[in-house]
């Protein structure tokens, strides 16, 4: 139960390995969906097709024989809407709530844009249900063209869509923001500028509430989750320290950020994060590039460029829109080495980086000036 007339009618996903095809998901996926029981009733979104029996067997176990008025889509996403056809099958009176664009997508989807039985809504329009009295608010690009959040001003409810959301099913005890972090830089990290714009529409709400299609329902300490979105979604350092991402062929490169890590933290260096890009999940390394504002950067020539996961890794910075860092290099190269002028090259187009002075070129392993190098670069990121 979330207030007196809202209740939760969700379900988890632990069959799941892969989120979206890519994200590794270790604790399932909740598939969030509520019902707002008023004089007319209606139920927030549905869930991934997989969990469409269990789904309407929710809202039949709170309803009981009550037939639901409206089926409010905030999202288009397989994950949330691929169970519409079932609703409507099951409850033919009710009408389905969304905007033009998610009218248009299900057509795409469904072969039906449910013409007969639709509520096309936009910004500002509302909707009364008796007490409750929903506003609509679109958030075009959070993460997709249709999305509009609900707002219940009865209860001081934002329905904020996938905003908010984080990885991992709703009976398995984690921290939030670690992976409420890892699934917003993943997914929505791209459409900082839009997710700004949305936060502005918020703070003029009376927000008690935030319920989520991921993750767990927010009801304490709100400003905690606004202020993490605020800084994610403006690019900016949310922890102090240093981030070394890193590709090593046969361990030089691997020695060198070990040297590095030991200078940095003799320095003071209040946190040294490093990944290894061959081996740990890409996600991970993702969300620290946005979480930490010093990062460097370690690979080897390879095939006249840089290694394929420290190619891959910048690639997702970019697409995200990563800027507002400072960026360390270490090369390796036994007879032409490139990887530093190959990275800066592909960032050439993020907005506000600021590179060290010193630049560390490896020889093939590390040796006395490779460390007198890393040295230095050490002390220009504390």
């Amino acid at each position: 139960m979330i207030t007196n007339t809202i209740k939760y009618v969700g379900v988890n996903d632990h069959k799941i390995d892969l989120f979206e095809g890519q994200y590794i998901v270790p604790n399932g996926m909740a598939y969030n969906s509520y019902i707002i029981e008023d004089t007319k009733t209606a139920v927030m979104d549905s869930v991934d097709i997989n969990f469409a029996k269990e789904w309407l067997q929710n809202i039949e176990n709170t309803l009981g024989n009550k037939a639901p008025d409206y089926l409010i889509i905030s999202h288009m996403e397989p994950d949330h809407s691929s169970s519409i056809t079932a609703f409507t099958n099951k409850y033919p009176d009710a009408l389905v709530v969304a905007t033009d664009k998610a009218f248009q997508m299900m057509q795409k989807f469904f072969e039906t844009d449910f013409s007969a039985r639709r509520l096309v809504v936009k910004e500002g329009d509302t909707l009364d249900l008796g007490e409750h009295k929903l506003s609509f608010i679109t958030a075009p690009m959070v993460h997709w063209p249709e999305v509009m959040m609900t707002y219940d001003a009865t209860d001081k409810v934002l329905f904020s869509a996938d905003a908010f959301g984080k990885f991992g099913a709703l009976d398995c005890e984690e921290d939030w923001a670690c992976e409420a972090r890892r699934y917003y830089i993943g997914i929505v990290g791209k459409y900082g500028v839009q997710v700004q714009s949305v936060l502005k529409k918020a703070a003029a709400l009376d927000i008690q509430i935030i319920c989520p299609l991921h993750g767990p329902v927010l009801k304490e300490n709100l400003g905690y989750y606004l202020d993490l979105y605020n800084i994610w979604s403006s690019y900016g350092v949310e922890s102090e320290g240093v981030l070394i991402c890193y590709t090593s062929v046969y361990g030089n490169t691997k020695k060198a950020v070990n040297f590095l890590e030991e200078e940095l933290k003799a320095l003071g260096c209040p946190k040294v994060a490093v990944n290894d890009l061959a081996r740990c999940d890409m996600a991970e390394a993702v969300e620290d590039a946005f979480r930490y504002g010093k990062i460097i950067l370690a690979t080897t020539t390879y095939n006249g460029s840089i290694f394929p996961f420290m190619h891959t890794f910048i690639n997702e910075l970019t697409e995200r829109g990563f800027k507002n860092r400072k960026i360390g290099i270490i090369e390796n190269g036994s007879w032409a080495p490139v990887a530093a002028n190959t990275i800066k090259k592909m960032l050439e187009n993020s907005k506000n980086l600021t590179f060290a002075d010193t630049t560390v070129t490896i020889h093939s392993a590390v040796k006395t000036d490779t460390k007198e190098a890393i040295k230095n670069l050490a002390k220009e990121f504390i």
